[in-house]
């Protein structure tokens, strides 16, 4: 007679299918915040926001000089031999280190000065038909003439559209702050500021 089975461990259950992975949502944050209207600004900010609003006091001063067009050419014409202009060196700077250090001419005197005989191999020498046009020289590249100023009283005296202001370096930085306040309020450029507005750097 056969023997009974022995009673069978309970079947395990069937192997279920792990869940796909869960996708990422894309963050919607940043584009509901766009998407909402900007709040309303303060009472107490509206001041503060009318005053960067409102444009400085006086014209403002002019980037480049108001030229005729010969001058306007001339300036051109000077730009163009600056860049063929040789540089000037004293004799024997080669040699010493002092001589030449701080960039000062002297013309070359020697009897046997091959330099002073204009021999090839030597340095040019400072001579009249390299100087710029007459009309421009001293404007700066934009065209303006500088004006040394020290008063007040200096700065009604310029034309905004012609002349810039060079404030003396005499003049203290309390004071200076003035005049630079006051060159402004006439549209008047200074070339050497303490303090330089967003549009002037």
């Amino acid at each position: 007679m056969p023997e009974p089975d022995a009673p069978s461990a309970p079947a395990s259950p069937p192997h279920e299918a792990a869940p796909p992975p869960a996708r990422r949502r894309r963050r919607t944050a940043p584009a509901k915040a766009s998407a909402e209207a900007p709040p309303a600004p303060s009472p107490a900010a509206a001041p503060a926001a009318s005053k960067k609003s409102e444009a400085p006091e006086g014209p403002k001063a002019p980037r480049r000089a108001q030229l005729p067009l010969d001058l306007r050419t001339l300036l051109a014409t000077r730009t163009h031999l600056d860049t063929k202009r040789p540089r000037f060196v004293r004799q024997a700077t080669y040699r010493y280190a002092r001589v030449g250090r701080d960039g000062s001419w002297r013309r070359p005197r020697g009897l046997q000065s091959k330099q002073r005989r204009h021999y090839g191999y030597r340095a040019k020498i400072v001579r009249i038909g390299y100087r710029s046009p007459a009309r421009v020289r001293g404007l700066t590249p934009a065209g303006l003439r500088p004006v040394l100023v020290r008063t007040r009283n200096e700065l009604d005296g310029l034309d905004a559209r012609r002349d810039a202001a060079v404030i003396a370096r005499a003049v203290g930085t309390r004071r200076r702050l003035v005049l630079e306040e006051e060159a402004r309020r006439l549209g008047i450029r200074v070339l050497n500021p303490i303090v330089r507005d967003e549009e002037e750097r």
